[in-house]
C-alpha cells in the first residue's frame, strides 16, 4: 500500500518541532507567523464551510431551524452538486485516501473481524463513496472454536472512514467511522442485510435435522399411522377398513402438535441467531461511529484546514531553514526524511501544493525557474499581516496595504 499524505502530528506539534530548530532570536517570530498563518487559514475555511453548510440544510434541514424559502428540484440538485464537489475536495485536503469499489467488494468477500455475513444492493455499493484516512496494521485476539478458545489475527485498520450514499429524492447518508478494520467495510452501509454464514446455518440446521428426524419418527409418523392407512383404504390400496376412534384423534393432535411446536421451536432459533446478529453489529458501529450528517462536514473541514496548515508551515519551515533554494523534490525529500529519521514516520508530503500556497500569500521567491526560497521571516509576518487586515477592508477605502496580494482563497 503506498504511503499516505496524511501526517500523524497536530498542528501544535509541529509547530513546536519546527520552532525547536529556528534559532532562539527568530524564535518569537516564527510562532508569531505560525499564528498569523493559522489564523488566516482558518478565515478561509470558516467562509467556505459556511456556504457548504448551507447547501447541506438544503439536503437534510435541521429539525430547529427554520427556512426562509421552500427549497425547489433545482435547488436540490445544485446542493447535491456542491455538497459532492466539496466533499471529495474536502477529503482530499484532509488527507483522506478514496476507497475503490474492488477493495469493498472484497471486504464482503473476505472473512470479518466481526461475524457478520452482510449483503447490499449493487446500485448503493456503485453510488457510494468511501474515503479513508491512517492504515495500520493490528493484532487482535478472537474466539475460536465456538468460544473455548482464542487465536491472534492480524490485520490492516482505517483510523477514520468517510461515507457519503445518495438516496432517492435528494437524501444523503453522510457518516464518519474510527477504527475500522479493512475487512468490515460493508458493515458501514445503512441497508446492508444480515445474512447467515454457512458456520451460522450449519449451528441451527445440523441440530434441526436431528430434532426433526426424532419428531417424525417418534411422534408424528405414529400419529399418522391411521390417517395413512385409512387414505390408502380409499385409494383402493388396501382391502380393511381403518376406524378412527378417539384415541388416534387424540394421539393425531398430539403428534401434530409436537410437529408444530418443532417447527416454531427452530424458527425463534433462526429469528433470535439473527437478532444476535443484529445486536453484534449494531455494537459494532455504536462503538466506531465519529459523527453524522452536518457533523461530518465541521471535521472534515477542520482536518482539511489542519492538514492545510501544518504542509504550509513545514514548506516555508524548511525553505526559509536552508541556506540554499530548492526544487518542489528537495523539499519533498527533505521533509520526508526529517520525519522518518527522527520520528520514525513515513508519509507522502505534498511539496508543490505547499508552495502554490505560500505564493499566493507572496511568501516565497523563484531565484531560478523551479526552485524556491522563502522570504525572511519580519517580512512574512508584515505579508501575513497586511493579508489579514485587507480581508476585513472594503474595496472602495482605498489602496491596499503595502506588501499584501490581491486575497485569494486556498482551498488545499
Amino acid at each position: 500500500m503506498e504511503a499516505e499524505h496524511f501526517l500523524p502530528f497536530r498542528k501544535s506539534a509541529v509547530i513546536a518541532l519546527c520552532a525547536e530548530e529556528v534559532p532562539a532570536k527568530e524564535r518569537e517570530s516564527f510562532l508569531e507567523f505560525a499564528r498569523l498563518l493559522a489564523a488566516l487559514v482558518h478565515h478561509r475555511y470558516h467562509v467556505r464551510g459556511d456556504g457548504l453548510l448551507d447547501a447541506y440544510q438544503v439536503l437534510d434541514p435541521a429539525a430547529d431551524e427554520r427556512a426562509v424559502h421552500s427549497a425547489t428540484t433545482t435547488d436540490y440538485i445544485v446542493a447535491q452538486q456542491i455538497l459532492e464537489r466539496e466533499l471529495v475536495e474536502l477529503a482530499e485536503a484532509a488527507d483522506f485516501t478514496r476507497i475503490d469499489t474492488a477493495e469493498i467488494r472484497r471486504a464482503f468477500a473476505e472473512h470479518s473481524l466481526v461475524k457478520v455475513r452482510l449483503a447490499v444492493d449493487d446500485q448503493d455499493l456503485d453510488a457510494a463513496l468511501f474515503f479513508r484516512r491512517g492504515v495500520a496494521e493490528r493484532t487482535e485476539q478472537v474466539k475460536w472454536l465456538f468460544g473455548l478458545r482464542r487465536r491472534a489475527v492480524e490485520f490492516t485498520c482505517y483510523s477514520k472512514v468517510l461515507v457519503y450514499i445518495p438516496r432517492l429524492g435528494g437524501e444523503v447518508v453522510l457518516k464518519l467511522f474510527r477504527d475500522v478494520p479493512r475487512n468490515d467495510l460493508e458493515m458501514l452501509y445503512p441497508d446492508a442485510r444480515v445474512g447467515m454464514r454457512p458456520l451460522d446455518k450449519l449451528l441451527i440446521g445440523v441440530p434441526a435435522m436431528i430434532s426433526g428426524i426424532i419428531v417424525i419418527a417418534t411422534k408424528l409418523i405414529a400419529a399418522l399411522a391411521p390417517v395413512l392407512l385409512l387414505l390408502a383404504f380409499w385409494a383402493g390400496l388396501r382391502q380393511e377398513s381403518v376406524r378412527l376412534d378417539q384415541t388416534a384423534l387424540i394421539s393425531l393432535a398430539a403428534g401434530t402438535g409436537a410437529f408444530g411446536g418443532y417447527l416454531f421451536r427452530q424458527f425463534s432459533k433462526f429469528k433470535n441467531r439473527k437478532i444476535k446478529l443484529l445486536k453484534t453489529l449494531s455494537e459494532h458501529l455504536y462503538f466506531r461511529n465519529l459523527d453524522n450528517g452536518a457533523g461530518v462536514f465541521h471535521h472534515l473541514l477542520d482536518a482539511a484546514e489542519d492538514a492545510d496548515l501544518k504542509q504550509m508551515l513545514l514548506t516555508y519551515h524548511f525553505l526559509n531553514t536552508t541556506p540554499h533554494p530548492l526544487t518542489p523534490a528537495d523539499l519533498d525529500t527533505q521533509i520526508e526524511s526529517w520525519f522518518h529519521s527522527r520520528w520514525n514516520t513515513t508519509f507522502d508530503f505534498e511539496a508543490r501544493a505547499g508552495i502554490q500556497a505560500l505564493q499566493s500569500l507572496n511568501l516565497l521567491t523563484e531565484p531560478h525557474p523551479g526552485t524556491y526560497t522563502a522570504i525572511p521571516l519580519p517580512a512574512a509576518i508584515t505579508h501575513l499581516d497586511a493579508h489579514w487586515d485587507n480581508i476585513f477592508r472594503p474595496p472602495t477605502s482605498g489602496k491596499r496595504k503595502t506588501g499584501a496580494a490581491p486575497t485569494q482563497d486556498h482551498t488545499g
